[in-house]
């Protein structure tokens, strides 16, 4: 049977599902309230439940809550500071500390004319805060942001943003939960590594819309055979239901069965989703055809937790690459050394720089109303002597393992400075030259770092904006915070990338001295269709410039997306609608050409 990726459009049973009648999946969401006052809480019900907020949870007892809190587990709480049995202070303070409930948003409400109570629960971790009387529409515009952050964190945090798979945290916690309950089920539980090059190379190769469209075709295929009623009934728990597939990588895919009775069930299994994923899939005139290759690992032989199944799977799928006949192979304790491929190629990265074998390629920023370049994001490639360029992906999470981001980074940061300067000299324009930073790299040695930097390449402060992620900020928020203002002092640009995938807190937003809020391509792919990611754009751009920061959209690939976000008042975007990443030299040939096309510099 032959597959058509144009053909396959339903969504997988872990996709978000389509909206009924137009209505908000938002308003699905559970709302929880804690206040002494039984008439509080009854009155801020009606308020929701008039705007079609439903899902509704009271608690009038604080002492309760944090029980009730881990077994609702609600996407926005309500929390009354000002509480006689226990105060919200100290409640906060409990849900922040609990694994399970740290990053629930935490909306309080307070009575207290003063700003000092509005601060202390900012500075220990509240979301938002209401003053009260409680004005409806003021409730609803707050609950409604709270909740489109919690999704946008939840999403980016927990799944692909290509398949809607489980992402590896999601399902390690699931593998988790399994192993804890294999006592009820019986048998062996048994994970599969499975990785589908073509997924990687066509993502080199072709567009990026047809290869997401080929990864898709390949997750939905895995995530129906995997989701089978032969392998979980109808009613099943919700242990028996939790994810069985996840995507781990460009190219990368993990299974998951449980209850399998011996070694010869589990070839069969394993010849089963060879043989589902080597049916033809069709792009357009060409037919592709996947050739995977599929490491075993099962319990207990192999590990008793996520973590050491994956990575006995892992590394027994190395060598089963070679294996033609079969191309599956069972986890050994002979495997888990590290491969020799691996050790190979991180030896000679250690030499990459100095051995001049790095390459920067940049991503045209454009600012929406004009068409204008502002600016370029530069990417690290690394043009190895025997296998061609390698993909960031391929070296950049191996060069921090290794100890060698600092010195990769630094080649970026001064070539991309030293490009940027270069190009204003040629009479090209005063450019934006946009570089990532990597968590090693965010330490006390950046701030001299970047000003050598500058020094030594002649460029403006104001030309270089540096990029983070929320993740980089996170460990120590307060040093994080001081270190950027020592950077921003020099006159550089702060961008945050990725906004949502760490612990969301508005208290924290405002805190850091940031400039530039990037929309992440997740939520570009599906615009202007999907009423979600609309609604989530939306609350990004306008939290983003009322905090005083540019907003730009990447990934933007279509005509139709742009108009979208020039609608929703986005200021800037990157993607393959206005160009790929490109080598330097293809770069200021398009620099040339855009010059060309205004009549002056851009």
């Amino acid at each position: 049977m032959k597959y058509d990726i144009w053909a396959e459009t339903q969504p997988s049973s872990l996709e978000t599902p389509p909206l009924q009648s137009g209505r908000s999946p938002l308003l699905d969401a559970k709302v929880m309230m804690v206040d002494d006052e039984p008439m509080m809480t009854d009155l801020v019900q009606v308020l929701l439940e008039d705007e079609g907020y439903t899902n509704f949870v009271a608690v009038n007892d604080p002492r309760d809550a944090l029980r009730i809190l881990r077994s609702e587990g609600p996407s926005v709480l309500l929390l009354d500071l000002m509480m006689p049995q226990m105060s919200g202070f100290e409640l906060l303070e409990a849900i922040r500390a609990d694994k399970a409930t740290r990053y629930t948003p935490v909306i309080v409400l307070t009575a207290a004319t003063g700003a000092d109570s509005k601060l202390r629960a900012l500075r220990m971790g509240a979301t938002d805060f209401l003053s009260k009387p409680v004005d409806g529409s003021e409730l609803v515009l707050r609950v409604r942001n709270a909740l489109a952050f919690f999704q946008y964190h939840d999403r980016l945090l927990n799944y692909d943003t290509v398949t809607g798979l489980p992402n590896r945290r999601l399902f390690d916690r699931g593998v988790e939960d399994m192993l804890a309950n294999r006592d009820l089920a019986g048998g062996v539980i048994v994970l599969m590594d499975i990785n589908v090059a073509e997924c990687r190379e066509l993502s080199q190769n072709v567009d990026q819309a047809t290869a997401d469209g080929f990864v898709n075709a390949v997750a939905r295929r895995m995530n129906r055979f995997a989701h089978s009623d032969e392998f979980i009934p109808p009613k099943s728990t919700s242990i028996e239901r939790a994810p069985r597939l996840a995507r781990l990588g460009d190219d990368h895919f993990c299974m998951l069965f449980e209850s399998v009775k011996d070694v010869d069930q589990v070839e069969s299994l394993v010849k089963r989703v060879i043989g589902v994923l080597t049916e033809p899939v069709s792009l357009g005139f060409h037919e592709i055809v996947a050739n995977p290759w599929i490491g075993i690992s099962l319990t207990p032989a192999n590990g008793d937790t996520a973590e050491l199944l994956r990575k006995s799977a892992e590394l027994a799928a190395v060598p089963a690459r070679q294996l033609a006949a079969t191309r599956y192979l069972f986890a050994s304790p002979e495997l888990n050394a590290r491969s020799l491929e691996r050790l190979t190629l991180g030896s000679q990265l250690r030499g990459a720089a100095e051995r001049n074998e790095l390459r920067l390629h940049y991503q045209p920023k454009v600012e929406i109303v004009s068409r204008r370049i502002l600016g370029a994001e530069a990417l690290v490639r690394w043009q190895h002597p025997e296998k061609g360029l390698i993909q960031p992906g391929r070296f950049i999470a191996l060069a921090e393992e290794l100890g060698l981001i600092g010195i990769i980074g630094e080649w970026v940061l001064v070539n991309a400075c030293r490009d940027a300067a270069a190009w204003q000299k040629a009479g090209l324009g005063k450019l934006k030259i946009a570089v990532n930073v990597s968590k090693p790299q965010f330490s006390p040695e950046l701030c001299p770092l970047i000003r050598r930097t500058l020094e030594a390449t002649g460029l403006d402060a104001s030309q270089l904006i540096i990029e983070l992620t929320e993740s980089v900020l996170m460990d120590d928020a307060e040093a994080a915070r001081q270190l950027m203002f020592d950077i921003k002092a020099l006159g550089v640009t702060l961008s945050i990338d990725d906004f949502g995938t760490g612990y969301s807190s508005l208290a924290y937003l405002k805190r850091f001295p940031l400039d530039e809020l990037k929309i992440d391509r997740s939520f570009v792919v599906d615009l202007p269709g999907a009423a979600t990611d609309v609604a989530l754009v939306h609350t990004v751009v306008d939290l983003g410039h009322r905090l005083g920061m540019s907003v730009i959209a990447e990934g933007v690939e279509t005509l139709d997306q742009l108009k979208c976000l020039a609608q929703l008042g986005c200021d800037n975007f990157q993607g393959f609608l206005f160009s790929r990443p490109i080598p330097l030299d293809d770069f200021v040939d398009f620099l040339r050409a855009e010059n060309a096309r205004f009549g002056d510099v851009c």
